[in-house]
């Protein structure tokens, strides 16, 4: 099977964010998204062309168009988000983001009235069901389906950099799970979700996928949910890893940190360099750490088994690349890394909140529509 890869631009962008509807004055995930996109759909459209539909009737996702920087991104979002913001306030709803939400159970929510979602349900029943869940993703544009895989070899050494820099899915129904990211534990659970396999080209990507439609597992590449893929139709090397992110601010970090990593694989394969391929147990002992310790944990960095904290390895790795987002025009972007570790993500601001006011995890969603709406202070 043959999967034809449309080339992109050497590091062009693009920037999806999944919203949560809460109703201001119960402080729950609402449905409302089909009455919102209905509202603010052009005339003569089927759909808006950058606010969409996600599996509950309470999310609508944000996407931007292909953008040549972070800050074309940024501007993209603010304006939709902008858009739905105020169609949302018309029905006494908010907007925020979090990887989860703190109170509200997903046994009460209505799945989005179309097919695809309807299917999806059926199929995978309870692990479709409880998806609950909200994230970012990022895509950075390839030039090739020959660097494709490579490139997503390489990502996952940064799986936990990704991950802990936006985990804020501390609590799930009410109680607090330990974890700093509790999404990407149950968004794992998916037959097709998680850590890619470490492929050896693109043709052995066409074998895989080849083998998932004609056993009649997926029906089509969108299917696989892996959190780093490639998008053969955009062009792209799509990074699903992170939760949802509060802030446009936080957003637009990831999106450069995205963007500088990978113009910095593209090049180096540019230069006849091969690029590192770690080991799946290492990739997955660290997505782990990362998913309970958020900027806590300490990460495996070679093959000696060298442990650091990862923390550092963040602040590191944005002096690293920080010529790089200069060429790119995404250097203010990219020093978010050290705002974030210093403040604080959000699951730690999320707890701090709680633990402030008695554990009355209301308090945390008011923080999370606060940030949403102001961005950090």
């Amino acid at each position: 099977m043959q999967i034809p890869f449309t080339p992109s631009d050497r590091s062009s962008l693009g920037v999806e964010w999944e919203l949560q509807l809460v109703d201001i004055e119960t402080r729950e995930l609402t449905a409302g998204a089909v009455e919102i996109l209905e509202e603010i759909r052009p005339a003569g459209a089927e759909e808006h062309p950058k606010a969409k539909h996600e599996l509950l009737q309470s999310t609508v996702e944000v996407v931007t168009g292909v953008c040549g920087t972070v800050a074309e991104a940024r501007a993209d979002l603010a304006a939709t988000v902008g858009t739905v913001a105020a169609a949302a306030e018309r029905r006494g709803l908010g907007l925020m983001c979090a990887g989860t939400h703190p109170i509200s159970n997903w046994a009460n929510q209505k799945i989005s009235p179309k097919p695809r979602y309807e299917q999806l349900v059926e199929n995978l029943q309870w692990l479709a069901r409880r998806l609950q869940i909200f994230g970012v993703h990022v895509h950075v544009g390839v030039r090739s389906p020959r660097k494709v895989i490579p490139i997503v070899n390489a990502l996952t050494t940064y799986v936990p950099h990704f991950l802990a820099l936006s985990a804020s899915s501390p609590y799930w129904v009410g109680h607090d799970t330990g974890l700093a990211s509790s999404r990407s534990k149950v968004f794992e659970s998916l037959p097709t979700a998680g850590l890619p396999y470490q492929l050896s080209g693109w043709d052995q990507f066409e074998s895989y996928m080849d083998t998932l439609i004609s056993t009649q597992t997926i029906e089509s590449v969108r299917e696989v949910w892996w959190d780093i893929r490639p998008h053969p139709d955009f062009g792209t090397v799509e990074l699903r890893i992170c939760d949802g992110l509060p802030t446009l601010d936080e957003v637009c970090t990831i999106a450069a940190l995205a963007q500088c990593v990978v113009e910095r694989l593209d090049r180096e394969l540019d230069r006849g360099y091969t690029l590192p391929v770690p080991k799946n147990w290492v990739v997955r002992e660290n997505k782990w750490r990362a998913a309970r310790w958020g900027l806590d944990a300490e990460v495996i960095v070679d093959d000696q088994d060298t442990v650091v904290p990862l923390r550092q390895a963040l602040l590191d790795l944005a002096d690293e690349l920080m010529p790089i987002a200069r060429r790119l025009s995404c250097a203010e972007e990219l020093a978010g890394i050290e705002r974030i570790v210093a403040h604080g993500a959000s699951y730690q601001r999320q707890r701090t909140t709680a633990e402030a006011n008695g554990g009355d995890l209301t308090k945390v969603v008011d923080s999370l529509l606060e940030e949403m709406a102001t961005g950090l202070t």
